[in-house]
């Protein structure tokens, strides 16, 4: 019975709940980027390069056997280097997306934990002996010296 407590603890924990949050968000995040390279990103690309499709683009390093009736045998063996390329530019723009979410949640923190501005200050030094002294005292409770006259020499 302890095994199945420690397993249940560990399941509810926050943060294997939120992985899994994670991981489903993920993957359907990654079916909208997949759509979003395949269908917007590689046709105007596919245009621009003279109708060129990199999803089809593959260097075949050994052609499939057919028999006699047309039917294949054996497959072929090909390096499909083109859903490489889409799979890079899929990877950026996940990347990019995923930079600009973070770069926004940044900011959001950044301005609510955002210290005030610096008012007046609280403390100053005190020019003769260098002690800690209230910002606005005129004299110094520590050696007694005028700081008004002290200001004006400096």
């Amino acid at each position: 019975m302890g095994l199945l407590r420690e397993f249940k603890e560990f399941a509810m924990r926050g943060n294997v709940l939120d992985l899994a949050v994670g991981i489903i968000i993920g993957a359907a995040f990654t079916t909208i980027v997949n759509s979003f390279v395949n269908d917007v990103i590689m046709p105007p690309l596919g245009v621009v390069t003279g109708g060129v499709d990199f999803a089809d683009k593959k260097f075949v390093v050994r052609a499939a056997e057919l028999d006699r009736a047309g039917k294949e045998t054996r497959p072929e063996t090909a390096i499909r280097y083109g859903k490489f390329i889409n799979a890079i530019i899929q990877f950026l723009i996940v990347a990019f997306a995923v930079f600009l979410l973070v770069k926004a949640v940044n900011t959001a923190t950044r301005r609510v934990s955002r210290p005030p501005p610096p008012g007046e200050p609280t403390v100053k030094e005190c020019p003769l002996c260098i002690s800690s002294i209230p910002f606005r005292a005129k004299k110094c409770p520590h050696c007694t010296a005028d700081l008004t006259a002290a200001a004006a020499a400096a």
